[in-house]
């Protein structure tokens, strides 16, 4: 059984990455370890969105929205 994606804890990894990278203090080796980590992240990242839009698109045929109604429209 897998874990469940955490979003905001990849968002959180990405930010530690990023500052480590640019801290300039990695070798070559750590680096390309980080960035792989990151790429992989990334894609988690970007797959729990598209998931979410998704799902949003889903319930919002449901319910008969348009894009076009805006918050004060009945």
């Amino acid at each position: 059984m897998t874990d469940k994606f955490n979003f905001n804890k990849g968002l959180l990894q990405l930010e530690e990455i990023i500052n480590k990278m640019e801290s300039g203090e990695l070798s070559l080796e750590d680096s390309l370890k980080y960035f792989e980590e990151g790429v992989k992240i990334h894609r988690q990242c970007h797959t729990a969105l598209t998931d979410a839009e998704q799902r949003i698109s889903v319930l919002s045929e449901n319910d008969n929205y348009s894009e076009e109604k805006s918050f004060g429209d009945s």
